[in-house]
C-alpha cells in the first residue's frame, strides 16, 4: 500500500519531468489567473468551485466532472481541447509564475523519500522534521528558521480548507506542545521527517494527525 501511495503522489507531484504535452496544460499545483478564468467558467457552469487562482483537488474534480460530462477524457487536467470546450476560445501559453517555486520545492523533497530520521539532522545523511522542510526551502533559495517553533511564526496562516502545495504543516504532542512538521502536498497528503520511516508521507486525515494538528503557514505566496 505505501508503494502504491509514493508511485501514485510521485507521479502527480514530479512536475519537473512532465512531457510536453502536460506542460501546456493546466493541473493541480498551478496558480494564477489563467486557472482563476477555468474556475470562474465551471462556477458559472454550476460547478462547485472558488475562482481562487489555485488549481487544487476541488478544482481537478470539478474539471473532471466537466470532462465526463462533455465526453472528453476524464484527466482533471485542462489542455487545449478542454480549455476550448470550457472557455469558446483558444488556450493562450501558460504563466505559471510563482507555482515554478511551488513544484521546485516538491521535487525537491521527493528526491529523499527514504532518508533515514536522525535526530538533529539537516542534511541528506539524516533529517528530523524542521531540519528537512528547511533543507528543502533553503535548496529553492528560501530561508526558513532551524527549529519548528520558529518555522511557525513565519509567512501567514492558512485554514485547512485552502492549503497549497508547499504549506508547511504543525503538530502538537500529547501535552499540546508544537512537536512536528511537514510540508504539504495535495488531497491531504503530507511529506516529512518520520521518526519510524525517515522521509516519507502521511496523511492529515489520519486519527492522531487530525487529533493533533495545530495549523498551517504559508510561506510561498
Amino acid at each position: 500500500m505505501r508503494k502504491l501511495l509514493c508511485a501514485g503522489l510521485l507521479s502527480l507531484l514530479c512536475f519537473g519531468n512532465v512531457s510536453a504535452t502536460q506542460a501546456s496544460a493546466l493541473q493541480v499545483g498551478d496558480q494564477g489567473n489563467e486557472v482563476a478564468e477555468v474556475q470562474t467558467a465551471l462556477s458559472r457552469l454550476g460547478y462547485d468551485v472558488v475562482p481562487d487562482g489555485a488549481y487544487g483537488p476541488g478544482t481537478a474534480a470539478a474539471v473532471r466532472a466537466f470532462e465526463l460530462a462533455n465526453g472528453l477524457e476524464t484527466d482533471g487536467v485542462v489542455g487545449p481541447i478542454v480549455y476550448e470546450a470550457l472557455l469558446g476560445r483558444t488556450m493562450p501559453e501558460i504563466h505559471r509564475g510563482d507555482s515554478a517555486i511551488v513544484r521546485r520545492l516538491t521535487s525537491i523533497a521527493l528526491q529523499y523519500v527514504g532518508v533515514p530520521y536522525v535526530y538533529g539532522g539537516s542534511t541528506p545523511d539524516g533529517f528530523d522534521c524542521s531540519g528537512f522542510v528547511r533543507y528543502v526551502y533553503q535548496q529553492a533559495g528560501i530561508s526558513l528558521p532551524r527549529v519548528a517553533d520558529d518555522q511557525y511564526l513565519m509567512g501567514t496562516p492558512v485554514s485547512p480548507a485552502n492549503l497549497r502545495t508547499g504549506d508547511l504543516v504543525f503538530f502538537v504532542d500529547d501535552s499540546g506542545e508544537l512537536s512536528h512538521v511537514g510540508m504539504y502536498l495535495q488531497d491531504g497528503q503530507f511529506i516529512h521527517a518520520s521518526i519510524h520511516t525517515g522521509i516519507d508521507f502521511d496523511s492529515l486525515h489520519r486519527d492522531w494527525r487530525r487529533e493533533h494538528y495545530l495549523g498551517a503557514r504559508r510561506i510561498v505566496s
